[in-house]
């Protein structure tokens, strides 16, 4: 009977933890179901106060708490660049705000193509006679072209700024391969298809190189062009060609550096630069902290302001991330969950689709899933437009030729028109432990492909086959896309990657604008006039409580109890997380299992810096590569 006893025991003790989870989630919902949404009655008059305490994104990632309580990370928080550039418009026209203020201390970046567009939105605040100002401790590339077009920038006295323009390294494995004895497989198609490499060599080759230099080059001189527009007082030579003269200078004095370069206008701590505001839109009748201006924040604007949805529906289909074969995302470009939205569409009677992408690329049989669901609705009769945020190459190429006319920006990373695929095998290094294998073959393909045993030169020939009957048909697609014939395409294809301006001269693209000018472009071609029609964002609706689950894993936007990068160290330290990020990406290309792939390797990386905390990932490859 003690033995039953306990027994029960342990049952009742499992029925009582059930059922005060159950109470628990009950209490979580009906607080989500309270407090999920921002109100818009919390509007007050004053300033805008933008906290980019984060990442700007094409597409604002789902938080999954059970991968966060795993993985030891807490996610990087996003925002959708498109709602900085509407609460921007909003604020312009809105009577009831004075100024916008960014608070830039914590910002993470973003891609160019954003950066420059939320520019453009302050511009377009300060043409309506209202004040925009930037406050950071530490300005990055991102937030130094977003301060060049504030009315006033301000740097905290321990602050500063640097310029690092675009670029950086990859991690080349072949001699660690030859020390393990890994055999990677490589078959691609492409001279320029450079994501290989890594698994290939000990550095670039000196194609990869060119078209690198002549990518990140343009990059730069637009960079540079939007910066000197915005700020003619900037000299971006003395910060980036004389960088210790400049800071000898100022005695190493950072904050006041960043002022003699013109870079910022003011140095003041976040008190200091809370009075200067005040000052303009009034006091903070609810708070008497150092520093309290009236202000309205980012959430409660934005709902305050939501679009108006006249006349008939475009739709917007988001394409953002890598792509995959399964239904991950938002953020991540899941093929499945993509193709079931666009085939719930096409009951809605769409007007026309503008197809936003905003990737690398991927699977070529994600992008296929895709393309064909993109092309059902263009069976319909309806136009399609393309519009290319930061990037659009390879696999986002790929889906791309569905359009029947393309936007991209100049600074639009695109093309990339090749594809890979590596698959690692281990019978060197099993030699080297004195592990040998051996079997009967019926036929030279039985048991292939052997990662222990080795390959067969069958096998290889097999699979380096069917890359080059991808990229026959990749250069097919784009060929009949752009009206042109398969070896002109060929001749600009080879993995070659271009940046938006050269991509237009080449044909790759069809105009410069933004998402926008796609939509009215679509809209007129679906013989709509203004007011008649709006946009609608096909699975951008957020779940429920996203809202919630963000407070609870994340933590309120205006708490201020996470340890995170702020000044120039910190942000040093956030380029380490970003470097190991990268790492992490290229051995799971080797040993992911992820099929062909249509990946640009030279384009930047969309994924914001993690969170400082445990990360088990790259160990795990590792262990992974090494057979531990």
């Amino acid at each position: 009977m003690g033995f039953a006893g306990k027994v029960w025991r342990l049952l009742v003790g499992i029925k009582d933890g059930l059922t005060l989870i159950l109470l628990l989630l009950f209490f979580i919902l009906l607080f989500a179901a309270l407090s999920n949404r921002p109100s818009p009655g919390v509007v007050r008059p004053g300033a805008l106060l933008i906290d980019l305490d984060g990442a700007v994104v094409e597409e604002a990632s789902r938080i999954d708490p059970l991968t966060v309580l795993l993985g030891g990370q807490l996610p990087t928080r996003e925002y959708q660049a498109r709602d900085i550039v509407r609460a921007l418009d909003a604020a312009a026209t809105d009577s009831r705000i004075k100024a916008v203020v960014f608070d830039l201390t914590d910002f993470t970046g973003g891609g160019q193509a954003h950066m420059e567009a939320i520019g453009a939105a302050m511009d377009r605040v300060r043409a309506a006679k209202k004040p925009v100002l930037t406050y950071a401790l530490a300005y990055t590339d991102d937030s130094v072209l977003l301060a060049a077009h504030a009315s006033e920038a301000w740097v905290d006295p321990l602050g500063g700024a640097v310029v690092s323009g675009p670029g950086g390294t990859n991690l080349y494995y072949a001699r660690l391969f030859d020390k393990l004895g890994v055999n990677a497989h490589v078959y691609r198609v492409g001279t320029y298809k450079s994501a290989v490499e890594p698994y290939m060599l000990s550095g670039m080759s000196p194609a990869a190189r060119q078209n690198a230099q002549a990518l990140y080059g343009a990059l730069w001189a637009d960079w540079q062009a939007n910066v000197k527009q915005a700020r003619p007082k900037a000299n971006l030579d003395l910060v980036t060609r004389n960088t210790v003269a400049w800071l000898d200078a100022s005695k190493g004095d950072t904050a006041q550096a960043a002022v003699a370069a013109g870079l910022v206008d003011k140095v003041g701590d976040k008190a200091a630069f809370g009075d200067r505001v005040a000052k303009i839109v009034g006091d903070d009748q609810w708070s008497d902290a150092p520093g309290a201006y009236a202000k309205t924040d980012l959430k409660p604007w934005l709902a305050a302001h939501e679009p108006a949805t006249p006349g008939k529906a475009i739709g917007v289909i988001t394409i953002a991330g890598d792509i995959t074969d399964g239904d991950e995302g938002p953020g991540t470009a899941g093929g499945e969950r993509i193709a079931k939205l666009l085939d719930d569409a096409l009951d809605d009677n769409l007007a026309a689709l503008v197809v936003r992408v905003d990737s690398p690329g991927g699977t070529v049989t994600g992008a296929e899933t895709i393309r064909r669901a993109i092309l059902r609705h263009k069976a319909t009769g309806i136009p399609i437009a393309v519009s290319m945020g930061n990037l659009a190459a390879s696999g986002g190429y790929w889906v791309s030729t569905t359009g029947d006319r393309i936007f991209a920006e100049p600074e639009t990373i695109t093309g990339s028109i090749g594809i890979f695929g590596v698959v690692p095998s281990f019978e060197k290094t099993l030699a080297k432990f004195g592990i040998d294998s051996d079997g009967i073959q019926t036929t030279p393909l039985s048991g292939q492909p052997d990662i222990l045993g080795g390959f067969t030169p069958q096998v290889d020939a097999l699979l380096q086959k069917t890359i080059e009957h991808g990229y026959d048909l990749f250069v097919t697609l784009v060929a009949q896309s752009r009206h042109k014939t398969v070896q002109q395409i060929d001749a600009i294809g080879q993995g070659h990657v271009w940046d938006g301006g050269t991509a237009r001269q080449i044909g790759l693209v069809d105009q410069f604008g933004g998402l926008d000018d796609a939509l009215e472009w679509a809209a007129k071609r679906a013989g709509l006039k203004d007011g008649q029609w709006h946009a609608k964002f096909l699975g951008s609706k957020p779940d429920r409580y996203d809202t919630l689950i963000q407070q609870l894993v994340i933590g309120d936007p205006d708490d201020d109890d996470q340890a995170q990068a702020r000044d120039l160290v910190g942000f040093a330290a956030l380029h380490e997380r970003e470097a190991a990020g990268r790492a992490e990406a290229g051995l799971k290309r080797l040993l992911g299992g992820t099929g062909a792939q249509a990946y640009c390797l030279e384009c930047p990386s969309l994924t914001p810096a993690p969170a400082p905390g445990a990360d088990i990932g790259t160990l795990s490859m590792l262990a992974r590569l090494l057979g531990i």
